[in-house]
């Protein structure tokens, strides 16, 4: 049985600059989440949604974790 693709990585973003990355199983909520410490700020998905595991690999690549 295939693991499931359910997490997604993101970038959240005010303007242009980066001001967190990681990774979430709803971006919805996250990106609600972080627009109380950056109110004008927006998410986005870096790639397709992905395993747990693999989107983990990706965060700590990034230095995101």
């Amino acid at each position: 049985m295939a693991e499931k693709r359910d997490t997604y990585k993101y970038q959240q973003k005010v303007g242009n600059k980066i001001v967190h990355g990681g990774i979430t199983n709803d971006l919805e909520r996250r990106e609600q989440e972080h627009q109380q410490k950056w109110p004008k700020s927006h998410i986005t998905q870096v790639g397709r949604a992905t395993t747990e595991e693999a989107a983990r690999k990706w965060e700590q690549e990034k230095g995101y974790s």
